[in-house]
């Protein structure tokens, strides 16, 4: 069995979580940048307090992985695991979906700041926490 060290878990959990941050933070960016240089012609974009609730729970949830992985009891490496594969995959679908309508630089940096770490992350928890 390989048994990775719970510190090494939690920062690959990290990257994913910070790559996360990085990518709504250029998507937002983005889409102020197409909003300013149409002159105001496109559709200003608005949340309703659930929208921006639910956007805040989303990425804020990004941080259980990594706590979890410092824990280090079976129960919640497997929570770590099913939680960091639901996020990755949600980021991914999401992020590949988004850059899709607002521009394929999008796509490329959701791969690559979110699902590749993201799937590292995914299996090096998978050993950890697998039987010999």
């Amino acid at each position: 069995m390989i048994e990775e060290n719970p510190v090494k878990l939690a920062l690959a959990w990290l990257v994913p979580a910070v790559g996360a941050a990085i990518f709504v933070t250029i998507q937002c960016f983005s889409y102020l940048n197409a909003y300013v240089g149409s002159g105001g012609a496109m559709e200003a974009m608005t949340l309703d307090p659930a929208a921006l609730w639910g956007v805040s729970i989303f990425y804020g949830a990004w941080v259980v992985p990594p706590l979890l992985a410092l824990v280090a009891r079976r129960a919640t490496d497997w929570a770590m695991l099913v939680l960091g594969g639901l996020l990755c995959a949600m980021s991914t679908l999401t992020g590949v979906f988004d850059g899709l309508r607002d521009g394929g630089h999008l796509v490329a940096l959701e791969l690559l700041a979110v699902t590749l770490p993201g799937a590292v992350a995914l299996i090096m928890s998978w050993r950890h926490i697998r039987p010999n």
